[in-house]
């Protein structure tokens, strides 16, 4: 009975937010005001979700749903938001490299090392200016399995990870947008690209030592993105593009 409720619940969400229950993912393109629905339906989910394999992760509320709604604050009501989506985590087979040996000392034996890549978001908005933003955010992490023995002689099998959050933030500028070049260098751990052309496009990349919180994580995705719109004058309206 337990278990024919929590189905019939999941039915009543909105579509996307049913494929991110069952699937754990999607890749949709919506206009602005098609994702207030999506975000109205996933602010349901914990109080209506017991089961353990339906549960959303703290991505979603914590980090996905933030970032929907800044970004669509900033678009115009035709603006389209894509969306690539994927909370299966880092443990997906495809996510993960080879293994290789490496050098080990008692106690520690038969020390494997692997890296897996998650880029578990993806977003591109189009926003009022009349530039496009996108966004990715991908988890870096090492895993790293080995045999300990103790004192006593059992050997136990020991599992270490170390996760690194990269941050990877896009503008392109609307065609004949003014530029502005930043009076001050971004700050040293921040690496920036500039493209020139007549849709200049600025690229700002960053890796943090995770893992962070969701809050933490949007507040670093905040930070990055700052450096893009250094790049034009404030107060400057630039031409939509065509």
């Amino acid at each position: 009975m337990f278990w024919r409720k929590q189905k019939a619940a999941i039915e009543r969400f909105h579509p996307l937010h049913r494929a991110l229950t069952l699937e754990k993912g999607f890749t949709v393109s919506l206009r602005r005001d098609d994702w207030e629905p999506v975000i109205q339906s996933l602010a349901q989910h914990g109080s209506v979700i017991r089961r353990r394999k339906w549960r959303l992760t703290g991505q979603v509320p914590g980090v996905f749903v933030p970032m929907l709604r800044v970004l669509t604050a900033d678009m115009p009501p035709e603006g389209v938001l894509s969306v690539a989506l994927d909370i299966r985590g880092t443990n997906v087979p495809e996510k993960n490299g080879p293994q290789q040996q490496l050098p080990s000392q008692r106690p520690i034996s038969k020390l494997r090392q692997w890296y897996a890549f998650d880029p578990w978001l993806r977003m591109r908005a189009e926003l009022r200016d009349g530039s496009v933003l996108e966004l990715v955010l991908t988890d870096r992490v090492r895993k790293r399995k080995y045999n300990k023995r103790n004192p006593r002689g059992k050997v136990k099998l020991k599992f270490k990870t170390k996760t690194v959050h990269l941050v990877r933030v896009t503008r392109r500028l609307a065609k004949g947008a003014a530029v502005q070049q930043p009076g001050t260098p971004p700050p040293p751990w921040l690496r920036v690209q500039v493209k020139q052309g007549n849709r200049m496009v600025i690229r700002a990349n960053a890796k943090f030592l995770g893992p962070l919180e969701e809050r933490a994580i949007v507040n670093r995705v905040l930070d990055v993105s700052t450096e893009p719109f250094r790049w034009t004058p404030p107060g400057v309206a630039a031409r939509r593009a065509r």
